[in-house]
């Protein structure tokens, strides 16, 4: 892998302006985008894989990409079953970097997140753990109702609880991410800098290599449902 990341780029040097009137904006509005079909089959399908597997806590590796992410987290969680769900098929079907045999607590879908996580909010099916690692950044001014946190599904996100963790080489994203989380819960939740000795995700290691910073928020969430 080539250390040749560019850093993120924007105009924008601070938590944006108009975030947390949209985290309140849409908290107080039902979202009622359709939920298309191929979404609730994927989400079925990997509901009765972990119920074959005995309902063991779950972990939630929300945008897996290729699934390496969910492979670490299976190896690094023997007792909690891994759902990684990704909207990009050609994704999915590419090899990962994974040694040895693979982790048998773990599947991974495609699926829109969208539909996902508000799907896993109807059903009450709780992550005890929930990741978003190296999102899209949309860093542009403009974009602000792209990034997870300004966007409608967020509150969704935030009830679904469990230890959640979002990772990114934006610093802004990670602060935006924690001020809306602040926002929804009421709890007090920081952006950190920090420096996995093991990375597990390609993103996270060509950011490294590339010399990035990597920042990171996690949060403690009683589901509100």
């Amino acid at each position: 892998m080539f250390a040749n990341s560019s850093p993120i780029s924007s105009a924008q040097t601070a938590i944006h302006e108009q975030l947390l009137g949209l985290v309140d904006r849409h908290a107080r509005t039902q979202f009622l985008k359709p939920i298309l079909n191929y979404n609730r089959e994927a989400f079925e399908l990997s509901l009765s894989a972990w119920k074959e597997a005995g309902e063991a806590p779950l972990i939630l590796d929300a945008g897996c990409g290729v699934g390496l992410s969910t492979l670490h987290l299976a190896a690094r969680y023997p007792d909690h079953f891994v759902i990684g769900v990704d909207q990009s098929a050609d994704r999915l079907a590419r090899m990962t970097a994974w040694q040895g045999d693979m982790p048998s607590n773990q599947i991974r879908v495609r699926a829109d997140l969208i539909d996902y996580w508000r799907l896993m909010v109807m059903s009450g099916v709780r992550p005890a753990r929930h990741y978003i690692l190296y999102p899209n950044p949309w860093p542009k001014i403009g974009h602000i109702a792209r990034r997870w946190h300004g966007h409608a599904v967020f509150p969704a996100v935030a009830a679904l609880g469990g230890e959640l963790e979002c990772r990114s080489n934006w610093r802004i994203y990670i602060e935006e991410f924690a001020a809306a989380l602040n926002r929804l819960t009421g709890y007090s939740i920081a952006c950190e800098a920090f420096e996995p000795q093991h990375p597990i995700t390609p993103f996270e290691q060509k950011y490294l290599m590339s010399g990035h910073r990597l920042w990171r928020c996690r949060a403690s969430i009683p589901s509100t449902t």
